[in-house]
């Protein structure tokens, strides 16, 4: 796994774009604001971009590559077309399945559970109704948070970008797998719970 992994806290970085069909993401240090990793979508179809500006946009495929600013990839995250539930896959940098993530079908502020390769639970995404927050919970263990954070009224009025900070537990050692998966998730709660 890629030291950059090993961190406890992100700022994810959504791109500001008024007409955007790819969703596009930085994650940078908080504290020094440098890129640690870079989530494109390079293989959107026409067909698909097309749809993103509708109200079908919730229910398209899309495939996230998260890339080291040198352009390695090290985590994918891959959704077909889901019409009910999402079930999304992640893959590693030798794109083996590390796991993934099953939407359930009714809950209040949006969750989902963290599945590893073999769709074994291995934590729950639970989010607030009111407001922008959600948590990774195992049991009764938090493993992580993430907040939406505040980027000025002009920019939350007429974009849809947001950002959000990713808070991982120092009880979660530094070369888990769930590391990776947590930081997936970040990406699919925009694309799954909140377009």
């Amino acid at each position: 796994m890629n030291p950059v992994l090993a961190r406890n806290v992100y700022l994810v970085k959504e791109h500001v774009g008024m007409f955007k069909a790819a969703n596009n993401f930085d994650v940078l240090d908080p504290a020094t604001g440098t890129p640690l990793l870079l989530c494109r979508e390079p293989n959107l179809g026409m067909f698909t971009k097309l749809l993103r500006f509708t109200d079908w946009k919730r229910y398209t495929p899309f495939e996230i590559q998260i890339q080291l600013p040198d352009g390695r990839s090290i985590i994918t995250i891959k959704r077909g077309v889901s019409l009910f539930v999402s079930k999304v896959e992640v893959f590693d940098e030798q794109n083996q399945k590390i796991g993934g993530f099953k939407q359930k079908f009714f809950s209040i502020g949006g969750a989902f559970s963290v599945l590893d390769a073999n769709d074994q639970k291995l934590c729950d995404l639970k989010g607030k109704w009111t407001s922008w927050e959600f948590k990774f919970l195992s049991g009764t263990a938090e493993l992580a948070t993430v907040t939406k954070k505040w980027s000025g009224l002009g920019k939350e009025l007429f974009t849809s970008a947001d950002n959000y900070v990713l808070q991982i537990s120092e009880d979660v050692p530094p070369n888990q797998p769930v590391r990776q998966l947590i930081l997936a998730a970040v990406m699919c709660i925009d694309m799954v719970l909140k377009e």
